[in-house]
């Protein structure tokens, strides 16, 4: 029901780029607040079409959480009948692919938050033993060229030059070489050409191409590009450059990227250069790389140096640095349970829960509503439905008195109807909250879903592609991409004409996607 199942249980990478102010690039890809991951909202159909044919287990339901890609589109979408044809082929896509209008970024603006010089003892700087060289961290860039557009290779395979033609995606040329064109690039969702642009700012710190192992100064700009350089390799997938550039950092706990090693440059300044951010992704970066008990003491670690900062603000009576000390230790807490679910923890799951809401004197209702609902989610990952329906009874008490279900209930509502498999109702349910935000590619794409396990292939078909006619550039997105490819198969033998005027669409209109082509419209599937 969840992409995880085809792209590997992920945590999100959104985490990584909010809440250390006032760096250069920690909330360049969202602004909107932080949300517990179990998994994903959206259905994703099984890799093997056939699959298809049997319903759901209620001991079996999918995972859930948060689409990959997260898109809202604005288009008034609704199902429509079988013989109601879309044709992906037609004229009626006009223009391409828009580059959002750039937006300062205001959280650089923000006064630096001030941390006691006793408090930074809590990330210990490493003592030298006498006659000793210090080990240093020495990264560098790992590939001598940019990475290549994978998209435009596959149009160039599949379709020619001239398809190719109508490629209109901004480049790491088409931007200002720092990191205000860093931001438009992710703002645009161009990651790829993201990533080029901090090997070639990189490159001015003396960390490029064959300088790996090379003694370089570090600060704070060249720490935060090489953040962002390795989150937007986890986010792509490119797992294996990202483990290479990656090791040099292990946890941040060499002497050089600490103020104290520059006294010349930071003098009376002592701590970590690194924000905390860059911490919490080397933290939980070996979910990605298949270790996630790994991830899990290392994320354990950093979760009790958190909490005795957090402890030594509360002696001292500082409430303003407790609570945004609170709030990175929960964004652990997260990250923590996303690696106990792919783990299995369950008993974990539920302690911290379990904490987490009756520690959360702070929280506001809806924040503990999310947690519920997360809980209830979770229940349903191991078959549990009376306990989810419980927390989802639980979130339902907090919601405002006399207020209509909104689509938090009423998503938890469908999922709980997927798990006892009466798929026309979780249909209509999924119905009732896109008429609360008409266009939302999650709900869209569990409805298909449903229409497909109701036996109603062509009308799941044709809502993907009426939603993709409506709002190509939103709603090409990664889960759709990959229903809609498999509902292409169960259709006809002769599936890859569809496929590959998906293809053109996504050349058209999509910059990067975060899984490849072969997963989304598994081109490579013989018809």
């Amino acid at each position: 029901m969840e992409n995880k199942g085809v792209s590997g249980q992920q945590p999100s990478l959104s985490q990584y780029f909010a809440n250390d102010p006032p760096s250069f690039f920690d909330e360049l890809a969202s602004s909107k607040p932080q949300q517990m991951e179990t998994g994903g909202d959206t259905m994703t159909l099984p890799a093997n079409p056939q699959a298809t044919q049997q319903t759901l287990n209620t001991n079996q339901v999918p995972l859930m959480g948060t689409t990959p890609g997260g898109n809202t589109v604005s288009s008034n979408v609704q199902p429509a009948a079988a013989s109601t044809g879309v044709n992906l082929t037609s004229n009626t896509f006009t223009g391409g692919f828009k580059t959002p209008e750039y937006i300062e970024n205001q959280a650089e603006l923000e006064e630096d938050m001030k941390i006691a010089d006793d408090v930074r003892n809590f990330w210990e700087t490493p003592v030298t033993p006498n006659g000793h060289p210090p080990l240093l961290t020495t990264p560098g860039i790992q590939t001598a060229t940019d990475l290549p557009d994978l998209i435009a290779n596959a149009v160039s395979k599949h379709l020619g030059d001239a398809e190719l033609g109508h490629r209109k995606i901004p480049g790491v040329d088409n931007v200002t070489q720092d990191e205000r064109g860093l931001r438009s690039l992710i703002a645009s969702g161009c990651y790829r050409s993201a990533i080029n642009l901090t090997g070639r700012l990189l490159t001015i710190y003396g960390q490029g191409y064959g300088r790996a192992g090379q003694p370089a100064k570090h600060s704070p700009h060249s720490l935060q590009l090489w953040f962002t350089r390795l989150a937007l390799l986890a986010k792509l997938g490119e797992y294996e450059l990202l483990q290479k550039e990656a090791e040099p950092f292990d946890k941040l706990n060499k002497p050089d990227v600490f103020y104290e090693f520059y006294p010349e440059m930071y003098p009376g300044k002592t701590g970590s250069i690194a924000c905390f951010s860059f911490r919490l992704l080397l933290a939980e970066m070996p979910i990605y790389l298949g270790n996630p008990q790994l991830a899990l003491d290392r994320l354990s670690e950093l979760y009790v140096i958190t909490n005795e900062i957090k402890l030594y603000f509360a002696g001292k009576n500082m409430k303003e640095a407790q609570d945004f000390w609170k709030k990175r230790e929960f964004k652990i807490l997260h990250a923590i349970v996303n690696c106990a679910i792919i783990l299995k923890k369950y008993n974990l799951i539920d302690d911290i829960l379990r904490s987490m809401i009756a520690d959360g004197g702070d929280l506001d209702k809806e924040e503990r509503r999310a947690l519920f609902s997360a809980w209830g989610r979770i229940y349903l990952q191991i078959g549990d439905v009376f306990g989810a329906e419980q927390k989802f009874a639980e979130a339902r008490r907090l919601r405002k008195i006399y207020s209509q279900p909104d689509i938090r209930d009423l998503v938890d509502k469908g999922l709980i109807t997927v798990a006892q498999n009466d798929f026309p109702e979780a249909y209509a349910t999924f119905q009732k909250a896109l008429h609360l935000e008409s266009g939302n590619t999650m709900i869209l794409n569990n409805m298909g879903v449903c229409l497909l396990y109701a036996g109603k292939l062509k009308e799941a078909i044709t809502l993907f592609e009426r939603a993709i006619n409506l709002n190509p550039q939103k709603s090409l997105n990664e889960s759709l991409l990959v229903n809609l490819s498999t509902l292409y198969e169960l259709e006809s033998n002769n599936s890859k004409n569809k496929k590959l005027n998906l293809l053109r669409l996504i050349n058209r209109y999509k910059p990067d996607l975060n899984i490849s082509l072969e997963i989304c419209l598994k081109l490579q599937t013989p018809n």
